[in-house]
Parts: structure tokens; sequence; C-alpha cells
């Protein structure tokens, strides 16, 4: 084995310890969590006891779930309005869209990559919808506003980004925007990882890697942003890390969300394990996170009246 070798490993596993080195925090932060709400993170890997009850059909509409608030929030980010209609129709109950404005970008390469993002996350919407044809689900009910008591703002409490009584607004800069897209796209790409084994349908499990694949792009293009802002802006690192610790706090025991401090010399551009793979979330972690709550609940944070198709609950950690 080469030294450069060698070098490789020792990086991957001082990733692995320094989460080791985090697990007591992420403990004691979780109830903090819970109480004051938590943060979005994708992922859709279904608990075993409940595959063999789970269709295609239900894994795409799951992530349409998941598309439709992606699509949302980029879309008012850059063009100040919502989807059309004609996007949002299915079965289950439509819900309306809470907040959402225009960002007004300061920096052209950021307003360039969020307008490319909008523009893929529609695409996203557009293509499940068209797959799942009639079976595809409605756009439920979605916050994405600025409210003190709405979804984002109780995510950055629970993280710390803001105080008691006091709003997060991803709308009102660059900066915030990019940490509003960090709480999407970072782990949007453990939702088709963990979709992948699960589908049946060999021209599903293609698309669902296409997915990923745009998802992993989109989700190095805000890491690596935030990355270099964060050299002169530390804060940035530290909310990113703050954010990670948030997500971790509601999904389980296990510590496998990153933020984008760096490990030695190193970056941490892209979270991996231990074997420099990504990892999957269960689609009741993901509903944990959605709905800032780690107990089984049907509701709440980013869809307040629940996700539309059969599966609808998170897990209780």
């Amino acid at each position: 084995m080469t030294d450069q070798q060698c070098d490789v490993l020792d990086a991957l596993e001082a990733r692995a310890q320094r989460r080791n080195n985090r697990r007591a925090l992420f403990r004691a932060f979780g109830a903090a969590a819970v109480a004051g709400g938590g943060l979005v993170a994708l992922g859709m890997a279904v608990p075993a006891a409940a595959q063999s009850s789970v269709s295609d059909a239900d894994i795409l509409n799951f992530a349409l779930n998941l598309e439709y608030l992606e699509a949302q929030f980029y879309h008012y980010a850059v063009f100040g309005t919502g989807l059309d209609n004609s996007l949002l129709t299915g079965t289950g109950a439509q819900g309306a869209v809470t907040g959402g404005r225009k960002v007004n970008f300061t920096d052209p390469v950021v307003q360039a990559y969020a307008l490319e993002i909008a523009q893929d996350e529609l695409a996203h919407v557009a293509f499940l919808r068209r797959t799942l044809a009639s079976s595809a689900v409605s756009s439920p009910a979605i916050d994405v506003g600025t409210d003190p008591n709405g979804a984002f703002s109780s995510a950055a409490r629970a993280a710390g980004l803001v105080g008691p009584g006091q709003s997060f607004d991803p709308y009102s800069s660059d900066e915030n925007f990019l940490l509003g897209a960090f709480i999407f796209e970072d782990v949007g790409v453990t939702a088709y990882k963990g979709a992948a084994p699960l589908i049946t349908n060999k021209t599903y499990t293609e698309a669902a890697a296409g997915i990923l694949a745009v998802e992993a792009y989109h989700a190095s293009i805000v890491r690596t942003t935030l990355y270099r802002k964060g050299i002169d802006t530390p804060a940035l690192v530290d909310a990113t890390e703050a954010i990670s610790n948030a997500r971790d706090s509601l999904d389980g025991p296990s510590d496998d969300d990153q933020g984008i401090r760096a490990i030695g010399d190193a970056s941490n551009i892209v979270p991996l394990d231990g074997n420099g793979l990504a990892f999957s979330r269960t689609t009741g972690q993901v509903l944990n996170i959605v709905y800032l709550n780690n107990t089984a609940v049907a509701k709440g944070g980013f869809f307040p009246n629940g996700v539309n198709g059969n599966i609808t609950m998170s897990a209780a950690n």
C-alpha cells in the first residue's frame, strides 16, 4: 500500500472518529431539538418490517412529496412564486403553500446556482408525476415561510441559529438562502440511495439513480459554496454543523450527518461513512425530521397536515 493510499484511509478513519466524538452531544441535543423543532432532511429507505406492504408507486410518491417541498422553496426563492397548479394536483388532499418569497441575490454565482437548482427540482416534480401518471399524489400543505412559529424558524431555533421568538428567513440574503438549501439538498442524496434497493421495477430504479446523481451535484454545489464563503465568515461553517447536529438529534441514535467543517487539512465537501459511501435514512426517519418530531406522528413542521400517499408516519426514536 502506498503512502498516498494510507493517507486516504487515515482520512476516512478520521471522519469516523469525528462522528464517534460527537455522539454524546447528539444524545443531549435530541431533547432540546424536539422541544423547539428540528431540521429537514430527505431520505427514503423503508424499515424492513414494512417493505412487504410498500409498492414502487408508494416509494415514488413519498419522493414526490419531498420534491414538492424542495421545488416550492427554490421556485419562490428564484422567481417569487410557487409552482403552477397544473403540477400540484393528484390523489389525496391538495394543500396550500405558506410563505416563500424572492431572494434579492447579491452574489451572481449564487443566483445562477439557485436558478439551475430551481429548474432541476421543477423537472423532478414533473418527471415523477409523469412516471406515476394517475397514481401521483397531489401536493400537500407545505410551510416554507418565515413566521417565528413556522417550520424554518422552529428548525433554526432547535439548531441554535435564532433565539426564542425570533424567525429565520432563508430569503433574506445569499448566505441564508444557502443555509436553507443546505437543509434540503445536503441530505437529499440519502433519499434515492435509500430507495434504490427497495424498488423492483428496473425503469423506476434507473429513474431514482438519475435523480440521486442530480441531488448529489446540488449538495456539492451548496456545500462547496458555503465552504468557500465560510473561509471569510466562519459562522457559516458553524451554522452547518448546528444544522447537522439538529438533524442527527431527530433521526435516531446513529451519527451520520455532517456539516462542512474541515477534517484536518482536508475539506469535508462530501459527507461519507468510513467506507467512503453516502448513507441512507428510513422513511420514518425522514418524516421525523420534516415533521420536526422524533416520535411517531403523522404531520407537522414543513408538512403541517402530513404528506400524501401510503407512507405518512414518522418513527418513534
